[in-house]
């Protein structure tokens, strides 16, 4: 019996530990998304629920609580893009550190180093672009609403694709480690209320994406030649060639966001 206490107590500190730790990590999975705003809906909802009870007020009682039954029902659909991404999260293995871009070190570098010259070409001379680069989830979907290329991943080639007057210029480049899988895709756009109201297409779309995946979206404004970098539904602006090599590199080969915070990316949701 004295062994079975110690026992006992040791299961139960796990076992709140445990609960504990999915609850951190479920705060962080839907930290700054709709879904706070939701949540803040629900707790004025229970608080209005309990008042009224307390105050006897039978009607208005019974108005919120057959409200809240659907709102129950109703919240697996409109929580479906934070449990399909947390879904993701498991599914990937994020919690035990793989590599996301298996290519190797040189390779990799390689790749950053012509897309951050191609970039830069392209805000230079104020050519829109919109590349993305596919990361552990599939980006099927949006392949195959484009052109598929399937072609080895060269700056002559991403050139080619933005230029004006290209057939393929509209629309999104996809890279799949060191090929580029399709060009002319679209994208879903981003219905985030706090994003800048002066984004045009381009930055929803690299947003959009963002959100729906894990994938690394760059893109470069045609009318001002910002360059811009969207990851995990933030973005974040005004980059340089320094900093945007920085990042890709820091992201590329880091899976945990946690991870990717401390580089210094410091990600902002609309500046």
């Amino acid at each position: 019996m004295g062994m079975n206490v110690p026992l006992t107590i040791i299961i139960n500190v796990i076992d709140i530990l445990l609960v504990a730790f999915v609850f951190y990590r479920l705060i962080l999975l839907i930290k700054g998304t709709r879904a706070i705003e939701l949540i803040k809906g629900l707790f004025v909802l229970f608080l209005a629920s309990a008042i009224s009870a307390r105050l006897q007020l039978n009607t208005i009682n019974w108005l919120l609580r057959n409200t809240m039954t659907m709102v129950f029902v109703a919240l697996p659909i409109v929580f479906q893009p934070e449990l399909r991404r947390a879904l993701e999260q498991i599914g990937r293995g994020r919690f035990f550190g793989q590599s996301v871009f298996r290519l190797g070190c040189s390779e990799l570098s390689q790749i950053i180093s012509d897309l951050t010259e191609v970039v830069m070409f392209f805000s230079k001379n104020r050519i829109g672009a919109l590349i993305v680069i596919e990361r552990e989830v599939g980006l099927r979907d949006y392949l195959e609403m484009g052109i598929e290329l399937d072609a080895k991943l060269t700056k002559e080639l991403l050139v080619s694709i933005f230029l004006p007057g290209s057939p393929l210029h509209d629309g999104a480049v996809i890279i799949r480690q060191d090929r580029i899988k399709a060009a002319s895709c679209f994208l879903p756009l981003s219905d985030n209320p706090h994003l800048n109201p002066t984004f045009g297409t381009r930055h929803r779309a690299a947003v959009g994406v963002s959100e729906d995946s894990d994938a690394l979206v760059i893109v470069v404004s045609e009318e001002t030649g910002t360059i811009s970098l969207a990851f995990e539904g933030k973005i974040r602006r005004y980059l340089d060639e320094i900093s945007l090599k920085e990042r890709l590199f820091n992201i590329l080969t880091n899976p945990n966001k946690e991870k990717v915070s401390r580089f210094g990316l410091n990600w902002r949701k609309n500046k």
